[in-house]
């Protein structure tokens, strides 16, 4: 089996930069990728002036005790849906104070449903001017090739985000 690819650094570079020219911070809230948005954006060095931090939240518990998930939302919609990610990008920025906030929750694999298959991931990214979900289905590329997949879209994102930003 080929190795997953990694990570193009341009995109976090990208996002960082124009975050960074806004004067922004910016904080995540991570359930399927494990903290690699983080990771990707913390690699590019003199990131520390735009990162504030990273929420892992991979467990229920998680969402709801860290960046105030409501439990009902997560109980009528499931983890992997468009209100929870909201609620959670939401939840970072306010937790934080950060400028934007991208969250992303989803199923990686194997473990799927048919209601929410492997490669289904609910993006969310809030900012001062609101917040923006996406639903992306990646399709069964196996674990580690939907999580990749993932965090490049979080960074394109999060990126289209500050550039659009008023």
């Amino acid at each position: 089996m080929a190795e997953p690819r990694m990570i193009d650094e341009d995109r976090a570079t990208r996002l960082l930069s124009a975050a960074r020219a806004r004067g922004w911070h910016l904080a995540t809230a991570e359930s399927c990728t494990g903290g690699l948005v983080a990771g990707a954006l913390t690699d590019v060095p003199g990131s520390s002036d735009v990162v504030d931090r990273g929420f892992v939240t991979y467990s229920n518990a998680a969402k709801t005790e860290m960046i105030g998930v409501p439990p009902d939302l997560i109980t009528e919609h499931g983890a992997v849906s468009e209100p929870v990610a909201r609620a959670m990008a939401e939840g970072a920025r306010a937790a934080s104070g950060a400028d934007i906030a991208i969250a992303i929750t989803g199923v990686a694999g194997p473990g799927a449903s048919e209601a929410k298959p492997e490669g289904l991931v609910w993006f969310a990214v809030a900012t001062a001017g609101g917040t923006r979900a996406e639903r992306r289905d990646f399709g069964a590329l196996g674990r580690q090739r939907v999580r990749a997949r993932a965090v490049e879209t979080a960074l394109d994102l999060g990126l289209q985000a500050v550039l659009d930003a008023p």
